[in-house]
């Protein structure tokens, strides 16, 4: 039973008992109970009821609103508050509520801040072990397998020249892997470059139509600004390409006002109602270190669209 009905029961219970020891008790209604005193009491009784239901409504409305914010509250969708107007208990109890979303907002956001730049430290790291190490050695082992190829003789010969091609693909994949971890466009020729090579890449190995729309004059950003840009971007067209069985993909960069909007667009299924995945949150994650939001939309059969709006430019110095 809710706290509304709960109290509502008790003052029930107490006018109640009050109604029937005026009704009976001799003390001021007459006795036998005169039917006209009787209606009036009942009728006292229903008003009372009523107006203690209607008080009460109006004065646990706040703490219904609570209620509901606490079961829907998401850290990673900011700024999500309750009015703060009035005295008393309840306002102060509000008052505290919003201020604990404000300090749990922060500090999600700051421990997110440490393990997506400990993640990317890593990224970096791997990729760079993968270039010297991995790619250096099978750049080796190719050119080893040449020499042996030219100096064999058939069927040798064809066997050394299918392996060399086998290793050649390898290597192709290890570098392809090198620049998803670590973007080295992003770090030399900047955030369009960056996308542009992005989407070329993932049109070659996923058979999507990629259409880009990147306006010019863009502003420049930050590092941290172009690298959260160039991870949604990639998350997202690793989404349509596993998960949303799309033919044609548009990506678009935009400069409106004081804003940036990154929008990602794709004619697959969609998601419905499902829940977001770890994809989708990670996304989030990133967009709160640069204080951006991130839309995802989506319909059964009509495809998803994930915007990235960076409210204030975030220039380089």
């Amino acid at each position: 039973m809710s706290l509304f009905w709960r109290i509502f029961a008790l003052n029930a219970l107490v006018l109640g008992s009050a109604t029937a020891l005026l009704l009976w008790a001799p003390v001021t209604v007459s006795v036998p109970v005169v039917l006209t005193e009787a209606v009036v009491l009942v009728g006292g009784l229903v008003v009372m009821l009523v107006a203690n239901a209607a008080l009460l409504r109006i004065g646990l409305t706040p703490l219904d609103r609570l209620t509901r914010l606490m079961g829907t509250v998401d850290l990673l969708r900011p700024g999500q508050r309750l009015p703060e107007g009035g005295r008393g208990e309840m306002a102060e109890l509000i008052r505290t509520f919003n201020a604990m979303l404000e300090r749990l907002e922060h500090e999600r956001a700051t421990s997110s801040a440490r393990a997506l730049l400990a993640q990317e430290a890593e990224r970096r790291r791997i990729a760079q072990e993968l270039h010297d190490e991995v790619g250096q050695s099978m750049t080796a082992i190719l050119l080893a397998l040449g020499r042996a190829a030219g100096e064999a003789d058939e069927p040798l010969r064809g066997e050394l020249r299918q392996a060399q091609e086998i290793t050649r693909g390898s290597l192709d994949e290890v570098r392809r892997l090198v620049r998803r971890l670590r973007p080295g466009a992003l770090e030399d020729l900047g955030l369009v470059s960056a996308l542009t090579s992005l989407t070329s890449e993932f049109a070659t190995h996923t058979g999507l139509r990629i259409v880009r729309r990147f306006d010019t004059g863009l502003p420049l950003f930050d590092q941290q600004t172009e690298l959260v840009l160039y991870r949604v971007a990639q998350e997202a067209l690793t989404n349509a390409a596993r998960h949303a069985e799309a033919d044609r993909v548009e990506v678009g960069l935009r400069h409106t006002g004081e804003a940036v909007v990154l929008a990602v667009t794709d004619d697959g299924r969609g998601m419905g109602v499902t829940r977001e995945g770890a994809g989708i949150r990670g996304m989030r994650e990133r967009a709160l270190l640069i204080g951006a939001t991130l839309d995802v939309t989506s319909r059964p059969q009509a495809g998803t669209t994930v915007r990235l709006t960076v409210p204030h430019l975030r220039k380089q110095p």
